[in-house]
């Protein structure tokens, strides 16, 4: 492994850890939404249905795989989603945005995109951004 690819490496975690806490404050103190609702009603507002199961909500939300469960819960206390029994298998679920969740997920998303405006891609060019945009993807794909 080349020092090109440790330092490729560091710098995605580097600018994770200090993009997204930022976002969060900014997100709580405009909208009283964290970032990990924020993301899963996301993934949620785009699925077929405003619908998942909860394992495909798991591979998709960033938060983890064990946050998940306590997300979603937080949100159906809050009215935000509804969480309901899969009726084929009892073991698992399904997370379901409400309306008044897809209305609080799109007063945020201004919020949201301007904080990724300012930064991120502000900082860096609309070349670097898809080149940036094109390598992740590959390796989401290959998962």
């Amino acid at each position: 492994m080349s020092d090109t690819d440790v330092a490729a490496w560091a710098a995605l975690l580097r600018v994770h850890a200090a993009v997204v806490p930022v976002l969060d404050r900014e997100l709580q103190a405009a909208c009283s939404l964290p970032v990990t609702w924020y993301d899963v009603l996301l993934e949620l507002n785009y699925a077929p249905d405003r619908r998942l199961s909860m394992g495909e909500l798991g591979q998709r939300a960033v938060v983890s795989r064990t946050r998940v469960s306590r997300v979603v819960d937080a949100l159906a206390e809050a009215g935000l989603v509804t969480r309901e029994s899969n009726p084929d298998d009892r073991r698992s679920a399904y997370a379901t945005l409400t309306d008044m969740g897809r209305e609080r997920f799109r007063a945020a998303a201004p919020v949201y995109l301007d904080g990724i405006r300012r930064h991120f891609t502000s900082l860096i060019t609309a070349d670097e951004s898809r080149t940036i945009a094109s390598a992740l993807q590959k390796i989401l794909d290959a998962r």
